[in-house]
């Protein structure tokens, strides 16, 4: 399986899924820490893939979305943004509505 495959599965099999810098227990920058911890502040259950652990999705996430950072945060399918969005739609509590499906 390619880096795109295994992207696209990851997408597409979780509900929410955040590709970032190491683990939502243990994460490896400062960006990373703030999207895993705006997503438990909302109650979310969510994947993650720690891009560190393979170069081929760490490159190749930025081409699937188009987007040059990571943290990236998917929502059924859906590209949100990195955690400076996801930390201005959850100030505005547009996060947490993306998160309960409405």
């Amino acid at each position: 399986m390619n880096a795109q495959e295994k992207i696209e599965q990851l997408v597409k099999g979780n509900d929410v899924v955040l590709f970032m810098k190491g683990t939502p227990m243990f994460p490896q920058c400062g960006f990373s820490a703030r999207a895993t911890g705006i997503l438990q502040q909302c109650g979310a259950k969510f994947a993650h893939f720690n891009v560190l652990e393979d170069g081929e999705v760490r490159e190749g996430i930025k081409a699937y979305s188009q987007w040059p950072t990571i943290p990236q945060l998917y929502i059924r399918g859906e590209f949100v943004g990195g955690s400076d969005i996801m930390m201005e739609l959850f100030t505005s509590g547009e996060l947490k509505q993306k998160l309960d499906g409405k």
